[in-house]
């Protein structure tokens, strides 16, 4: 699934050619990832790309509207999220068509900015520009920008598993299972682990981080795992970068011990049994109590 630096990737090669660019038509093939396909296609047409920008895994292409546009004094976001196979970028209109493709927006420059999702996990939505500040509350706080102080007040007294609440994007908007286990394995933190029994000292280590590996993977342009291409359709490179995600069984580049996978919070997740101590579970500590 595409993730905060995966998005950001593709945010970034469509400014290099999307701002300024105005939507002539739009023709769409299944939409049921579609909040209100029949609205897309109505309120697009005329509507002039000003700015895109992520937001968490969410891409927001911030629109005006032209004197052609349907209802010029109303203003929209279009947000797209690429679910777990999607992707976004521009293409020539006798480009071959990839398998899957079902959202065209044709610009006027003749080009077409292409959407292509074989799962259909993805979103794409007409937001009112008044509600654009509504939705992006809803999510967590940016990783990249958070402060240290409102990073602890986040995840001080939780009793959830730390890969749990990296993983809710309530908490923190972007990061997903790869990022979430290579910034665990950077600060040395099992997974397990529940975010109340972590020392401040350990809060410190983990946000660093996860700025170090969300930064480096996006100079890399993400991880390719299995169909992530860039904007221009090249591949990313962080793959060659992992240190825990997927790596079962391989050895810890730290000290050695075989990496180990196990579900926890509901996804694989990648570790070290040795960098990353288990939790001691409650029992084991009372076990060991000594008697009065």
């Amino acid at each position: 699934m595409p993730e905060l630096p995966e998005v950001e990737t593709i945010v970034r090669g469509l400014r290099t050619v999307l701002p300024g660019r105005t939507i002539v038509s739009v023709r769409l093939g299944k939409t049921d990832f579609i909040e209100d396909p029949p609205a897309l296609a109505e309120e697009l047409p005329g509507r002039r790309i000003e700015k895109i920008e992520r937001m968490g895994k969410f891409i927001s292409l911030e629109l005006s509207a032209g004197p052609e546009a349907k209802n010029p004094e109303r203003q929209f976001d279009l947000i797209v999220h690429l679910g777990m196979t999607g992707w976004l970028g521009v293409r020539r209109p006798d480009d071959p068509v990839a398998p899957h493709t079902h959202a065209f927006f044709e610009l006027e420059n003749g080009h077409e900015l292409r959407y292509t999702d074989i799962r259909r996990f993805g979103q794409i939505r007409l937001v009112p520009a008044e509600g654009k500040s509504a939705f992006s509350e809803r999510l967590g706080r940016e990783p990249l920008e958070i402060s240290a102080a409102e990073f602890g007040k986040r995840l001080a007294g939780r009793r959830a598993r730390i890969k749990a609440l990296l993983l809710d994007q309530r908490v923190f908007r972007g990061i997903g299972n790869i990022y979430a286990d290579e910034s665990l394995w950077q600060a040395r933190i099992h997974p397990a682990r529940l975010a109340a029994r972590l020392n401040r000292a350990e809060l410190a280590r983990l946000r660093t981080a996860i700025r170090r590996v969300l930064q480096h993977a996006i100079q890399d342009r993400g991880s390719s795992i299995s169909n992530f291409v860039d904007a221009e359709g090249q591949p990313g490179e962080y793959q060659q970068r992992h240190r825990a995600y997927g790596r079962e069984s391989k050895p810890c580049f730290r000290c050695g011990t075989k990496i180990k996978r196990e579900i926890i919070a509901g996804r694989s997740s990648f570790f070290c049994p040795r960098c990353q101590p288990r939790p001691r579970s409650t029992s084991a500590r009372t076990r060991r109590r000594p008697t009065s």
